[in-house]
C-alpha cells in the first residue's frame, strides 16, 4: 500500500480502520494509467469497491490541499440504485473523508425532502443519492451540479434493470462535460456499454481479477439433510455459531414469512425483509439488526440487495440460489475487511446434483457434511459457558455476596443455578433425523429394553400436530434433564405418551405444564397404546332416480333344466325377420318426420320463451303467472 499514491487524509483513515493492504480493485483504480481517466469497472459485491471509488476520486475532490474548504456546490456525486446502498456508501465515505473535513449529504427516497434540501443548502462536498430523488432536487433547484468534478455510478447494471436510465441521463446531462465519470457494475451488458459510450470519454476498462471467486475469507459448507429436516438444520446452524448477525436467504416472500413465524415460535430474534414491506418497516427491521435487538435477517435476494449488516458472520441459503453469480453475491456479504465468515447451503436429496453444478460453476470448494446435531449444539453451549469472561474476572464487590450464596446453598447448587441461567432464553436445539445409508437399516427394529421407567401422558396428539422431535426438547427443558433419560414417545390422535427413567421421574412431579395448555401427567402402569378402531362403513343410500344394482348372475349349476335342453338358434331366424318387416309395413305412418342427429328433440313448446318461469325463484313472476306461456303439464 505504501507504493500507491493515496492522499494523506485518506491514508490516515485507512490506517485507523486497520487496512494493511488493498484489494485488487482498489489497487487497479489507483494505478498510474488510471489517473484522471473515466473508468468502467467490473467488481463483485464485497470486493471493496466503495472504498475504491472513494480513493479514485480523491484527487478531483481534494485537489492540492489536504483539507477541504467550504463549498458552494457539490464536488462529487455518487449514485446508487437503492436507499440502503446509498446510505451504506455515505457511511463509507464519511469515515474515509473524515480527516479531510468533507461534508456529505444524502438524497434518497423515503426520507423527508425538506431535511435533505436544508442539507444541500449547507454546502456539502459530496452528495450520495438514488436516481429519482436526485432528479427531483435538480428539477426543483435544490441541487446544483455546475461545479461537479466527479460522478460515480455504483451498481450501474441494477439501476438500468430498475428502469432508471432516463433519470441517469438527465443527471449526467446536468453536470459539466469536464467531469470524470466512473461506472462500477457487477456485469457489463450492452446497455451499460451504450451508457458508457454516451457519457464517458476514453474510459479505462478494469476487470477486478480474482473477485469473481472472492471466497478467501469465506468458508463454504454444503449441509446435506432430509426434506423434513430443512428447517431444523437451519435452527441448529444458528445455535451452533451464535453469530452476532446472520442472514438467511429464501426464494420467495412466502418462504420468508413462513420461516419467520417458525423462528419466532422457537425464540429466535429475527426480522424479515421482503418486497411487501413499506420503507418505514424496512428501516425499523434494519435498525433492529444494527442495535442488536435482532440477530437474524430472513430475506429474498431482491429485498436484501444493497444492505450492509454489521458483524455478519453467517450466511445460510435456505433455498439454493438460481445461479453462481447469486451464490457469490449472497455469500459476499460475509468475510469482509479481513474478517472470517461461513456460507452454508442447505441441500436436500432432490437438489444434490444442482448444488454440485452450482458450486462448480462458481469455482467454489465446499465442505460437505450433515447438519449439527442437538448434542453438538449443547456441547458448543457448554464450551461457550466455560469461556465466558465473567468466569475469568476476579471477584470484586460480589465476593461477599458470593460467599453468602455458597454458605447458604452450597457450591454445587450455585453452579447449577448458573448453568440454568446460562441456558435460559436460548432456543432448544432440534433433534434431527438420522440418515440411514443401507437399505437393511430401514427394516423395523426390535424395541430396546429401556429399564425401569414411568409413563406420562401429554395433552396433545396428532390432532394438535404434535411430533416426537417437537415434544423432546420441551420435555428436556421442563424437567431439566437430558434425552438419555427419555425412552419412547408415542403420539396418538388426541394425546401422547412418554417414557421417563424412574430415577428422573421425580423431576416432573405428578403433573407438569410444558407450556400454556400442554400438560404432562404421571400415569400408573403402562398406557393403552391401542389405536381407536375406525367406525364401521355405512351403506350409502340409493340415489334418487338411479336404479338399484342388478342382481348377481345365477350360477351355472342353478339354472333351470329347460334352459339346457333348449336348442341353440340364431337370434333372428329368416321367418322372424319376414314377419317383422310385414308388421312394419302395416304400422300407421308417423305424424312427424324422424329428427336428425343435430336437431333439437321434437315435442318442445311452440313459440318463443319470453319470460321467467314461475318456478325459477321463490316469489319470481313470469309470463306463466300472467296467463301467458305455460309449460306442458302445468296450468297457465
Amino acid at each position: 500500500m505504501n507504493e500507491l499514491t493515496i492522499a494523506a487524509p485518506l491514508a490516515a483513515a485507512l490506517a485507523a480502520k486497520g487496512y494493511a493492504s488493498l484489494t485488487s480493485v482498489q489497487q487497479a483504480v489507483l494505478a498510474a494509467d488510471a489517473a484522471g481517466r473515466d473508468m468502467l469497472v467490473s467488481a463483485q459485491t464485497g470486493s471493496g469497491k466503495t472504498v475504491a471509488f472513494g480513493l479514485a476520486v480523491a484527487p478531483d475532490i481534494l485537489g492540492e490541499g489536504a483539507v477541504l474548504l467550504p463549498a458552494d456546490v457539490p464536488l462529487g456525486l455518487a449514485i446508487a440504485p437503492t436507499r440502503e446502498l446509498a446510505l451504506q456508501v455515505a457511511r463509507e465515505l464519511e469515515w474515509l473523508y473524515a480527516e479531510a473535513g468533507a461534508r456529505i449529504a444524502t438524497c434518497v427516497g423515503g426520507m423527508d425532502y425538506r431535511t435533505e434540501r436544508r442539507a444541500l443548502e449547507r454546502g456539502p462536498h459530496i452528495v450520495v443519492g438514488t436516481p429519482g430523488r436526485l432528479r427531483d432536487h435538480i428539477e426543483r433547484g435544490g441541487l446544483d451540479l455546475s461545479g461537479l468534478r466527479a460522478a460515480v455510478l455504483d451498481e450501474a447494471d441494477e439501476m438500468l434493470d430498475l428502469g432508471f436510465r432516463e433519470d441517469l441521463e438527465f443527471i449526467l446531462q446536468s453536470a459539466p462535460d469536464s467531469r470524470r465519470t466512473l461506472m462500477f457494475s457487477a456485469t457489463v451488458p450492452p446497455a451499460i456499454e451504450k451508457l458508457a459510450k454516451d457519457f464517458q470519454k476514453d474510459a479505462l476498462r478494469i476487470v477486478a481479477q480474482g473477485e469473481a471467486r472472492q471466497h478467501g475469507d469465506i468458508e463454504y459448507r454444503a449441509i446435506s439433510v432430509s426434506v423434513r429436516d430443512r428447517e431444523p438444520a437451519i435452527f441448529n446452524l444458528l445455535r451452533l455459531h451464535e453469530s452476532q448477525t446472520a442472514i438467511i436467504f429464501c426464494k420467495t416472500r412466502a418462504n420468508v414469512n413462513h420461516l419467520l413465524a417458525r423462528m419466532g415460535n422457537r425464540g429466535f430474534k429475527a426480522v424479515a425483509l421482503s418486497g411487501e414491506l413499506s420503507q418505514q418497516e424496512r428501516t425499523h427491521a434494519l435498525q433492529a439488526l444494527r442495535d442488536g435487538r435482532a440477530r437474524v435477517c430472513i430475506a429474498t435476494d431482491v429485498a436484501a440487495r444493497g444492505i450492509d449488516l454489521p458483524g455478519l458472520e453467517l450466511v445460510i441459503h435456505a433455498d439454493l440460489p438460481t445461479n453462481a453469480e447469486t451464490l457469490l453475491h449472497r455469500s459476499g456479504r460475509t468475510g469482509r475487511a479481513g474478517s472470517k465468515g461461513v456460507s452454508a447451503l442447505i441441500v436436500v436429496a432432490p437438489e444434490y446434483k444442482k448444488a454440485q453444478r452450482l458450486l462448480k460453476t462458481a469455482r467454489v470448494e465446499a465442505t460437505w457434511g450433515g447438519a449439527p446435531s442437538a448434542d453438538e449444539v449443547r456441547a458448543r453451549d457448554d464450551q461457550r459457558m466455560l469461556e465466558h469472561p465473567a468466569l475469568a474476572e476476579p471477584a470484586g464487590d460480589e465476593a461477599e455476596q458470593a460467599a453468602d450464596l455458597i454458605a447458604r446453598f452450597g457450591p454445587e447448587q450455585v453452579a447449577a443455578a448458573f448453568i440454568r441461567l446460562w441456558r435460559e432464553g436460548r432456543p432448544a436445539p432440534e433433534e434431527l433425523t438420522v440418515v440411514r445409508e443401507r437399505p437393511d437399516a430401514l427394516a423395523p427394529r426390535e424395541p430396546r429394553d429401556f429399564g425401569d421407567s414411568v409413563w406420562f401422558s401429554l395433552s396433545v396428539g396428532y390432532s394438535g400436530r404434535a411430533e416426537a422431535r417437537w415434544l423432546l426438547p420441551k420435555i428436556c427443558e421442563a424437567g431439566r434433564v437430558t434425552k438419555d433419560v427419555i425412552g419412547a414417545i408415542k403420539v396418538r390422535d388426541h394425546e401422547s405418551f412418554v417414557q421417563i427413567a424412574r430415577e428422573a421421574a421425580p423431576a416432573f412431579g405428578e403433573a407438569t405444564e410444558l407450556e400454556d395448555g400442554l400438560m404432562m401427567v404421571r400415569l400408573e402402569g403402562m398406557p393403552n397404546f391401542e389405536r381407536s378402531a375406525a367406525p364401521p362403513r355405512r351403506e350409502s343410500p340409493e340415489k334418487k332416480g338411479y336404479p338399484r344394482r342388478a342382481p348377481a348372475p345365477t350360477p351355472e349349476a342353478e339354472r333351470p333344466a329347460e334352459a339346457e335342453a333348449a336348442p341353440k338358434k340364431a337370434r333372428w331366424s329368416t321367418a322372424d325377420k319376414a314377419a317383422k318387416r310385414a308388421a312394419g309395413d302395416a304400422a300407421p305412418p308417423r305424424d312427424k318426420p324422424r329428427g336428425k342427429f343435430d336437431q333439437k328433440p321434437a315435442g318442445r313448446p311452440e313459440g318463443k320463451f319470453a319470460g321467467k318461469p314461475g318456478w325459477a325463484k321463490p316469489g319470481a313472476k313470469g309470463k306463466a303467472d300472467r296467463g301467458g306461456y305455460a309449460p306442458k303439464g302445468r296450468k297457465a
